[in-house]
């Protein structure tokens, strides 16, 4: 007893051709697998009741199998059987970035399917329903999952070693940037010191040849003033050097003393 699926009318367009059109008799499959980037792959080829041919693509990573395919018009999700001897096994299509590629991530049970199966039909593939022989398939599908445990292992690896290498360019990157900065903000701070330094001293010695100027500038004004205070009173200072009478400017009557005047 089977439970009834509702489609869509894309997806019904998918099945033109009907499904109970007997099969062709296909050759027996041959499973070469071709280990990719991150996955490994096998081709199946299906032949229909006319000769007409069609292919399909198993795909495994190791923790999924998809089987991917090539078809005009295909819509963006449908839900799509796949009859593995004579017994339909559906699971969901999603068209890829390639609007001419589907993919199908089938179910453990469709994979076990498939390892057991004789014949695999798609009515919904092609202009009729095409077919393939499984034989081998137990094998084949074993070692397809083997492969791409294998790989994708192996990528995933990689992934994580670049991711790693990235990572630690990035942190080397940053560290260089911030030493970089604390170069930059030690040389700046050294640089506003030493100008601060040099401003301060240079003040400091404006400062100082402003007092010595003042200070020459005091000595000079007492002395004149000394000078024309002896000037007005004949007046002279005790700690002045003794100038002699007679080299002193005379006051009055003309008469200066000659040298041996006391």
């Amino acid at each position: 007893m089977f439970k009834r699926i509702v489609f869509s009318a894309a997806t019904a367009a998918l099945f033109a051709g009907g499904a109970a059109a007997a099969p062709a008799q296909p050759q027996s499959q041959i499973w070469v697998i071709t280990p990719g980037q991150d996955s490994c792959r096998t081709d199946i080829d299906l032949v229909g009741r006319s000769g007409q041919s069609a292919q399909v693509t198993l795909v495994s990573d190791g923790q999924f199998v998809e089987l991917r395919f090539s078809k005009d018009d295909i819509p963006q999700r449908a839900f799509l059987p796949l009859r593995i001897d004579q017994k339909p096994f559906s699971n969901l299509m999603q068209r890829m970035e390639n609007p001419k590629r589907g993919a199908i991530v089938l179910s453990e049970e469709t994979v076990a399917a498939l390892r057991k199966g004789k014949t695999l039909q798609i009515a919904w593939l092609a202009d009729e329903p095409v077919s393939a022989t499984l034989g081998g398939s137990e094998q084949g599908i074993g070692d397809l999952t083997t492969c791409g445990v294998q790989v994708g292992a192996q990528y995933k690896a990689e992934v994580a070693a670049r991711q790693e290498a990235k990572a630690r360019k990035e942190a080397e990157a940053r560290a260089r940037a911030v030493a970089d900065e604390q170069l930059a903000a030690a040389k700046a701070a050294r640089e506003a010191a030493e100008a601060t330094r040099q401003r301060e001293t240079a003040e400091a010695d404006h400062i100082r040849q402003q007092q010595s100027e003042e200070d020459a500038d005091r000595q000079r004004a007492a002395a004149e003033a000394e000078r024309v205070r002896e000037d007005a009173y004949g007046y002279r200072d005790p700690y002045r050097p003794a100038v002699p009478r007679w080299a002193q400017p005379q006051r009055g009557y003309g008469y200066y003393p000659g040298p041996d005047d006391d």
